[in-house]
Formats: C-alpha cells, structure tokens, sequence
C-alpha cells in the first residue's frame, strides 16, 4: 500500500510500504477514505526529529471502512463505517474506566514512561504505524474505533478522531463560567475550533488571537473577537488591550492552542534546531532530558488570564526543561489544566453538534483536500502557511 512516511527534517515521502496484517484478536484494519493533517504533525516534521525514525508512518486522523476484524472484536464488521481517535486505548483498566484513555493501562509505553500508545507519533508513544495511509491496522478495536452512520461525507465525522476531542476538552479544561470570558491562542484547527464549542457552550465573549490573517479572518466570521499580534508593538500590549476589554481583569479562562513552536521564542527555536539538527545517537538522549519548548504563548496566558482563572493547554510541548514563572502562576492563583484529549470521554457528548444543521460549521471546516500522493506538497505548504491552508484532508 502507499503511506506517508517520515524520512528526516522536512522529508516526508509517500512510499509503498507492506499491508498491515490482523496480529491479535482486538486488532481490525481499516481501508482509510480520509485522513487529516495535524498540528502536531508539524511538531515531526521538525522539533521532535530526534524520536523519529526514517521509514515512520505518520498520521493519527482517520476514518474509513472496516475491511477485517479479529476474533475478539464483537462490535465491528467489515463494511461498517468509523471514525479511529488518535489514541490506542483499551477501555477496560482503571484509567480508560476513570476517563483517562490517554493514560491507558493497556496501551502505556512503560520502556519510555509514556502514556498510551498513539498513531504515527514517534517512539515515545509506540512506533504505531501511522494514518496517513490506504490503510490502517488498529488495535485495540473493541473499544477504539467510532462507528458513524452512513450518507453524510466525511468532513461531517473525520474530525472525531482528534480535532473535535482536542478541542472540546480544551473547553472543558477551561471551564468558563456561564455568560464568561475566554482567550484562545493560536486560531489554527484547534484553536479555531474550541472557540466554535466555547461559543456553542454559552462563553459570552471570545477572544481570538494570532497572526496569520485567513485564520483571524475565519475566525471573526464565526462572531471571534479577534486580535492581530503584529497590529500591536509588543505582546504585553496586545495583554492590556484584552484587560480593558474585561474590565481590567483578564479573561476567565485562556485556551493555548500554540504549543511548542511558539513565535517569539528565539533562543529556544535555535536550541530545538540543533539538537534536530545532531546525529539520532545523540539527539535523542539529549531531548529526553535537556529539551526546552518556546515557551511565548504560554507566557502569554499567564499574563493574560484573570486572577483565580485557568490556563487550558492543548497545544503540543515536548520540554523537559523549561523554566515555568512559579512565582507568577502561585501569586495569581492560576489553575493549568493539560494533556492529550480522551476522545472517547468526549465523543458521545460531541455527536449531537454533527448534526445537518452543523452547528460547528464541520462541512467547510477543511481548507483544502488533496490525494494522499500530494502529501509532501500538503506538509511543506501548512507548515509555511501558505495558500491559507488550516486544516489540510486527504484522500488516499
């Protein structure tokens, strides 16, 4: 079959690698007929290069067709139609029944002292082959897959397999108050659409913020009020205009949909190329334990939010030492709340919004569709930003 396949900084490839195979009873493959272009995809392509290894399959936003499924896969058949979350989970240990798929039992890569195993997301969490693929080997299939009814087209449920989880949790983590105030950072896939759900949960105000104009535009269509970093001279402007907007205070609760490739954060950008930039012999150990992330946006939360308000990260960091404002974040009694989205947590409570009257705008949420064939156009392209691509679907 033909997958993308991760070959270095900035070199990713569509190759034929083998057909993924039933290996045990809960596995099922998938013939997948969309799979998305993430955010953190973008995180392989460059900064966490150093647990790559040449011929990885990437991708973790499936959805498709069950072609066969294994003996101890009750709920499935072949033909039936699902959406697969981006985390391997197995719904049955203490975590996956506490609401903690990302954490599960299962699944956990323990060599690493990771949490549960992921699609396409380097050795850290598994070495699962990826997504981004004519298909897909699943395991933990009892559980993991979402079956979805048939007749709407893809757009309306592929996003269930992370960018919908992700970013309703980043809500639920922030948890504005009624008729409150929320900041998102970062208007990419996530940030854009957690400001949709804030919205559609009752958020009185929501503040958008980034410096890509299609993203800010698309945003303040959908009511955002949105703020241009480059219309201020400095970030703490940009703070004390948000502030006066809220009564001085800040907002209630601040999303970071940014992550680790931050703008602004020079030092630690040229710290992230060189160790990428190392042999993997050496790289890899040093990123386990020396790594830093640029760190602007989540600074930015912290002085953005109110005292007593929540920071909700959902933007990928990968640091292991990064310096943290401790003094700041006690005084201001902020609660941060983080982590990989449950998306099986979520996913029952996010169906009713896939409706036909697409409360959350999911039909034209993509900017761009293309073949599988052109993924190495598909990556090059979102990560420069280029042709106002946001969210990027393929189609083997």
């Amino acid at each position: 079959m033909k997958a993308v396949t991760w070959q270095g900084r900035r070199d990713v490839r569509v190759e034929d690698v083998p057909d993924p195979r039933i290996e045990e009873p809960t596995d099922a493959v998938i013939r997948i007929t969309s799979t998305g272009l993430c955010g953190s995809d973008l995180h392989l392509y460059e900064v966490l290069t150093p647990f790559m290894t040449p011929g990885d399959i990437l991708g973790h936003e499936p959805m498709g067709i069950v072609e066969e499924v294994g003996a101890g896969v009750p709920d499935l058949k072949a033909g039936d139609r699902v959406v697969v979350p981006f985390q391997i989970a197995c719904g049955a240990c203490w975590m996956c029944l506490t609401g903690l798929p990302t954490q599960c039992e299962t699944t956990q890569v323990t060599g690493e002292g990771m949490g549960a195993a992921l699609f396409g997301y380097t050795r850290l969490y598994g070495a699962v082959p990826g997504a981004q693929a004519e298909y897909l080997r699943v395991p933990q299939a009892q559980f993991g897959p979402i079956k979805v009814p048939e007749g709407p087209p893809d757009d309306r449920f592929v996003y269930l397999s992370d960018v919908l989880p992700t970013a309703w949790q980043a809500v639920e983590y922030a948890a504005v108050p009624p008729g409150g105030t929320l900041a998102v950072l970062g208007l990419g896939p996530i940030g854009d659409m957690a400001c949709r759900i804030a919205k559609a949960r009752g958020a009185e105000r929501v503040f958008g913020i980034d410096l890509v104009p299609e993203r800010l535009a698309r945003a303040d269509r959908d009511g955002v009020e949105t703020y241009d970093l480059r219309a201020f001279d400095d970030e703490k402007a940009l703070v004390h205009a948000i502030h006066d907007e809220t009564g001085g205070r800040g907002p209630d609760a601040v999303i970071d949909a940014v992550g680790t490739e931050a703008h602004g954060s020079a030092a630690a950008k040229l710290a992230q190329t060189a160790t990428g930039l190392l042999p993997r012999k050496i790289s890899g150990p040093l990123a386990e334990r020396f790594s830093i992330d640029r760190l602007s946006a989540l600074h930015m939360a912290i002085d953005l939010v109110r005292r007593g308000g929540t920071i909700s990260l959902s933007g990928v960091y990968g640091g292991t030492a990064d310096p943290m404002p401790m003094l700041t974040l006690f005084d201001k009694q902020i609660q941060l709340r983080m982590g990989q989205a449950n998306v099986r947590r979520w996913s029952e409570q996010i169906m009713p919004y896939l409706t036909d009257e697409d409360p959350l705008g999911v039909d034209d949420f993509a900017t761009h569709r293309l073949p599988l064939a052109e993924a190495p156009h598909a990556y090059d392209m979102f990560q420069h930003k280029q042709d106002g691509a946001i969210k990027i679907l393929m189609q083997p």
